[in-house]
């Protein structure tokens, strides 16, 4: 019989730090760049539900109070009439400043309450460029002008457009314009693109109807806050916040839409101010102000997203 005593084999060394992975496994990445931009952040649920509320409310705080200091001021200074809803060089100022301070705001709160880079919410996975900004400006200026000269020439309604004058009014809109408002186009594409997008669309889990989701989401909020019930220019805004989603996604990045955005806004309130008849700039959204003329934009703002698609196609391949 044999008496030989096997050798039993040493236990398996445990390493603690897989012992604790295994019983605390690692949170998820806040950022997953496999996905779309705009549904690529990760935060829990009740999040969204702080964000996208207190920019909402804040956005309108902000604009309500410096609104209101200009009339003070203005009402003190120059007899302003309380009820005169156009558009002054010191209003514009006021109007452009509130919402051009939610873009950091946005930036700041999305970024501490989700838990996600803030360089994030600009650009993912790459980071963002400023000269990739430029080219956009520059091809959305040129085609935001020429829609504006088509629109003068076959739907005048829809440009908008008085008596041309220049008065001292006219002077301070137009350097306004040229100042602030690329900050205020900025700000709100920051806050609706780069903030509530990706807020909205972290709610579903699968990345394609969390792009529709996002997206639709996001540009039902900047169409209801402008503060319009025509159903034309409501849907003008909506399809407006659409096109700039469908950029930032195709583009994986927020300077395509803050270059629209801005060329857009600047050459517009420039041409207002210029064609005011020398007064402050009137603008009306009230019911019957919209109408089949707003198509015309709304084909403008698909033109760019066509500009946006090729543009980085090319660049990709």
């Amino acid at each position: 019989m044999d008496t030989t005593i096997p050798h039993s084999s040493p236990p398996p060394t445990v390493d603690p730090l897989e012992t604790a992975g295994a019983q605390n496994p690692a949170p998820a990445q806040a950022v997953d760049d496999t996905r779309f931009f705009g549904t690529h952040l990760r935060m829990r649920w009740w999040k969204p539900l702080v964000i996208i509320p207190v920019l909402l409310i804040a956005m309108f705080v902000l604009q309500i109070l410096f609104t209101l200091i200009v009339i003070l001021v203005e009402q003190a200074a120059f007899g302003r009439d309380p009820m005169d809803m156009t558009i002054s060089p010191l209003m514009m100022v006021a109007i452009n400043l509130s919402l051009a301070a939610m873009g950091p705001l946005a930036v700041l709160l999305t970024a501490l309450i989700g838990r996600v880079p803030w360089r994030s919410l600009l650009a993912s996975p790459r980071r963002m460029s400023l000269r990739r900004w430029g080219v956009y400006f520059g091809a959305f200026s040129l085609l935001v002008l020429v829609a504006l000269g088509l629109s003068a020439l076959v739907a005048p309604e829809a440009a908008g457009l008085k008596s041309f004058a220049i008065t001292g009014t006219t002077v301070g809109l137009v350097l306004v314009a040229l100042l602030t408002t690329p900050l205020q186009a900025a700000g709100e594409e920051l806050l609706f693109r780069g903030a509530v997008m990706p807020a909205v669309a972290s709610w579903v889990r699968a990345a394609k109807p969390a792009l529709i989701v996002g997206m639709i989401g996001s540009s039902v909020m900047f169409g209801l806050v402008h503060m319009s019930i025509d159903p034309w220019l409501l849907t003008y805004y909506t399809a407006f916040g659409l096109c700039m989603a469908a950029m930032a996604v195709i583009s994986r990045g927020l300077e395509a839409p803050i270059a629209f955005h801005v060329a857009n806004n600047v050459i517009m309130m420039v041409a207002a101010a210029l064609f005011a008849g020398g007064q402050g700039i009137e603008i009306d959204r009230s019911v019957g102000m919209g109408g089949p003329f707003m198509l015309l934009f709304i084909a403008v703002d698909l033109a760019a997203v066509g500009i946006v698609w090729m543009y980085e196609r090319r660049q990709r391949s």
